[in-house]
């Protein structure tokens, strides 16, 4: 995030770097706790190894509130749905992901279970659920407060659309979905590639307006 000691606002590569920072601590930090859960020593060491302090004793540690600022996206995106009435919420783009996303399980619903447990079926679900997730955090507040971070969340947004294209892709090639449901979620996947696109151009804009780079 800005440092609060400066005056210049972080575009979208800033924001970008910044992300992947947080997502390779989150990322680490789950490998850890997943390795080391029962541990006795789990906390410390995973302390030591994510570079938190904790003191011997210490029974309202201070890496708990690092832990807490590395898991914020990871949270964000699974207490969003949660959450009650927020701007993105009201967001077309948003609704549209949403919508998306339940037509899917109607869609994978009427087909058999083989292509329901088909890896392709999963990954399209999947990205098509982190799709939505990012766009939620892009879109909160309409973006207007940190323009590029908005823009780095609209890229993730956009990659898992890409990512869900090449699922349904491959469900095609083989044969596991027909027409003309496979005609659907084609068709739905590039309209909200379009709407992405389309808002990413805007919000870019909106920031050269403002801070002229």
């Amino acid at each position: 995030m800005p440092d609060n000691n400066s005056d210049e606002m972080w575009d979208e590569y800033d924001w970008e770097r910044f992300l992947q920072q947080q997502e390779q601590r989150t990322e680490k930090y789950m490998d850890l706790l997943e390795k080391f859960m029962d541990h006795p020593q789990r906390d410390e060491i995973i302390a030591r190894e994510m570079g938190w302090e904790l003191l011997p004793g210490d029974d309202d540690p201070e890496w708990e509130d690092e832990l807490d600022a590395d898991l914020a996206s990871a949270e964000s995106d699974s207490q969003g749905a949660k959450e009650t009435v927020f701007d993105f919420e009201r967001h077309p783009l948003y609704r549209q992901a949403i919508a998306f996303a339940t037509e899917l399980d109607e869609i994978f619903d009427a087909t058999s279970e083989r292509t329901q447990e088909h890896p392709a079926t999963i990954s399209l679900m999947s990205q098509t659920t982190l799709a939505a997730a990012k766009l939620a955090a892009a879109l909160n507040d309409g973006g207007i407060d940190e323009i590029g971070m908005s823009i780095a969340y609209l890229k993730r947004a956009l990659h898992a659309i890409t990512g869900g294209l090449s699922a349904v892709r491959q469900l095609i090639e083989g044969e596991h979905i027909q027409q003309p449901a496979s005609d659907r979620i084609v068709h739905r996947l590039f309209s909200i590639r379009e709407g992405i696109v389309d808002t990413m151009g805007l919000y870019r804009a909106e920031f050269r307006k403002r801070h002229g780079r």
